[in-house]
């Protein structure tokens, strides 16, 4: 017979607030199998747990339910309770009165306490059904990937290495740096980016625990957390290890036709290329859809000048299957396409650029060498127009989120054109400025103050072209006064979103992903890093969009989890499974048609003496406990430890059954 101890939180006044926590409690000592119910403040605190632990011991007790709040919340603090008290920590059920009742229903108070008595009820129903379970333990590959060469994937990576580990980082570009490497200054310290990004990417590059894979993607993940098997395809580049970078064979190549992305499509870009001057490895790679050799089977001038004969046009693709224990997914972001914008003319008025091309202009490594000019005529500016929030904060657009560094980039780069041209003029329209980080409201108030930068709280309703200047109308709801701004140049400050083919991305990993495309974290609040796949983490801005030192403290915080992954000896693997009763599998196969993990294999064995039968076998260290092959199974062969069926239907039942003696 049960030994059953019931224990409920007051939760402060979170659940005593609105739920009678004592009429609770001495309903449960009605209840069959119940030989004490206790009521407490604080159950979860040292003082709450002592009580639990005395309560085991005095009155021998060989499970318990615990009535509180949510058990993603505190169910490992009560199984690392019973394991102190000498019991099989499975042997725990925790009744969520907080957010089921409390929360939901304090407007009346009376049925609020009759349903935490049922909740609580149906708890130990369900306890009284529990069996003992026993930890399983897997091995660890201690090889952890990163996913992104960005700062976010170069943080992780240098971290985690410096921990002794093994890392390989997968950039699907010709050099890491991402996003920073485009960028000129950065706020609020107008440090140039190169010069901080720089030593990192040499360090990576140079660190014998780092294998760094760039012109590569990874195609195909299986798996589980200390034994990922991963696939991934390493691009020709066309260029092999014997290259040595001088950068001939980019000078002499005829070949201009294409527009570099890096530089935000402004300037041309060779067939054979490097990303950026300070690319790290600073290999270049041939495109070959646009190489004429490899269009019309003329040319080989980059072969006939390379000193070393590093250039190979008949390397082919490579695919290679490595094992890790961790994954970092690092892949960054894009920025908002605002074509969509009509009313601001981009892609029909030329003199209308994104924030990032504006990036690319004032950089000295950019297109112009640093000089900021009409993309129209190659002109100097005088008058320049800045836009905030364009993609981002409108629910037109289906963007209504914050993209966190708009106002910030926009101040630095009306900053940056000044110190640039002193006699150039800056106009900002936004919403309203958000600068929520250290030094970033008196940064933005710089702008105003010492740059002169004028700012126009409004929206700006249409961007003409009359002659060889931008004519840009909006408002200024401060004032009240419409606002009309003749420009030479106007820079949009894009949004960040999800990378374009993100979602295809996440189903590698089966992460989930939010409404806009980003990757969801595990837990908003205390699980930042972690998703719902354990052993697979995020950092950066394919998370949400965020400012580089934010990026960078998740970046190292992957890199702790990772890290704690690896310090182990053997992976704990939850026994919270599946399990199939081979003896009435009828091998239908639907349990492994259905299974999002791939847990559960079909194999032919002798389930009785003389008899051969294809049957479902679960893989224990691969399953999640999802229990999507127990809703499936048509012959009610599987079943999921700790959530049984005779558990689930003797909850059931009991949430039918009428509360007595109350």
């Amino acid at each position: 017979m049960a030994r059953i101890g019931v224990f409920v939180c007051h939760c402060g006044t979170n659940i005593s607030g609105v739920v009678d926590v004592s009429r609770v409690a001495k309903y449960a000592e009605s209840l069959p199998g119940v030989k004490v119910a206790v009521d407490y403040k604080f159950m979860c605190s040292d003082p709450g747990q002592n009580t639990i632990i005395d309560a085991i011991k005095t009155h021998n007790l060989d499970r318990i339910v615990v009535s509180a709040c949510s058990p993603r919340m505190h169910e490992l603090t009560f199984r690392n309770t019973l394991e102190r008290a000498g019991l099989n920590p499975y042997m725990v059920e925790m009744a969520n009165i907080r957010e089921h009742v409390s929360w939901v229903h304090s407007d009346n108070k009376e049925l609020a306490t009759e349903k935490a008595m049922k909740l609580m009820e149906m708890s130990v129903s369900k306890v009284r059904r529990s069996e003992v379970l026993t930890k399983m333990f897997a091995p660890i590959e201690k090889r952890a990937l990163v996913i992104g060469g960005g700062i976010a994937g170069i943080q992780a990576a240098l971290d985690i290495a410096a921990a002794g580990y093994k890392v390989v980082l997968v950039e699907k570009e010709s050099s890491i740096g991402g996003r920073m490497a485009q960028l000129d200054k950065t706020f609020p310290t107008l440090d140039c980016s190169a010069c901080i990004l720089t030593p990192k990417m040499v360090a990576v590059s140079q660190d014998k625990n780092i294998t760094l894979l760039t012109y590569a993607e990874v195609t195909e993940v299986s798996g589980f957390i200390g034994q990922f098997e991963v696939k991934i395809k390493k691009k020709a580049k066309s260029v092999n290890s014997k290259c040595i970078g001088c950068g001939v064979c980019v000078t002499k190549c005829p070949n201009k036709k294409s527009l570099s992305d890096f530089d935000g499509r402004l300037g041309p870009r060779k067939a054979i290329y490097t990303l950026f001057p300070q690319a790290v490895p600073n290999v270049p790679v041939i495109d070959r859809e646009t190489c004429t050799f490899f269009l019309t089977g003329k040319c080989k001038i980059c072969e006939k000048v390379c000193p070393t004969s590093a250039v190979d046009y008949t390397q082919q693709d490579e695919l290679i299957t490595e094992k890790f224990g961790a994954v970092v997914v690092a892949t960054g972001f894009d920025i908002y396409d605002h074509s969509s914008y009509g009313e601001y003319g981009y892609g029909e008025i030329k003199d209308v650029i994104s924030s990032l091309q504006f990036e690319r202009l004032i950089s000295s490594s950019g297109p112009t060498e640093g000089h900021v000019v009409r993309p129209s005529d190659q002109k100097e500016v005088k008058n320049v127009v800045f836009i905030q929030c364009v993609g981002s904060r409108d629910e037109s657009k289906k963007r209504p989120y914050c993209s966190r560094v708009c106002c910030m980039y926009t101040a630095k780069q009306a900053m940056l054109l000044k110190d640039h041209y002193p006699e150039t003029q800056s106009y900002v329209f936004y919403i309203d400025i958000r600068a929520a980080g250290k030094n970033y409201e008196e940064f933005v108030q710089r702008a105003q103050n010492d740059y002169g930068v004028v700012y126009l709280r409004g929206r700006v309703s249409k961007i003409y072209e009359r002659g060889n200047k931008l004519l840009v109308k909006g408002a200024d709801t401060l004032s009240g006064a419409q606002v009309e701004i003749e420009a030479d140049l106007v820079v949009l400050a894009n949004g960040l979103e999800p990378r374009k083919g993100a979602k295809e991305f996440s189903q590698l990993f089966h992460m989930s992903s939010d409404q806009y495309g980003f990757y969801n974290e595990l837990h908003p609040k205390l699980a930042p890093v972690e998703t719902a796949i354990s052993g697979v983490f995020v950092a950066g801005c394919c998370q949400s969009p965020k400012d580089i030192p934010d990026t960078v403290a998740m970046a190292s915080a992957t890199a702790a989890k990772v890290c704690a992954i690896f310090a182990k000896e053997k992976m704990e693997v939850e026994p919270l499974i599946a399990g199939v009763n081979q003896l009435t599998c009828s091998g239908c196969e639907t349990c492994y048609n259905v299974c999002p993990y791939s847990a559960i294999e079909m194999k032919d064995k002798e389930v009785k003496r003389g008899e051969v039968r294809h049957v479902a076998e679960v893989l224990e260290s691969v399953c999640k406990g999802c229990g999507v092959c127990v809703g499936a199974c048509y012959s009610k062969a599987v079943d999921l430890k700790g959530f049984s069926e005779r558990q689930i239907l003797s909850q059931v039942e009991t949430a039918t059954m009428p509360i007595t003696n109350s």
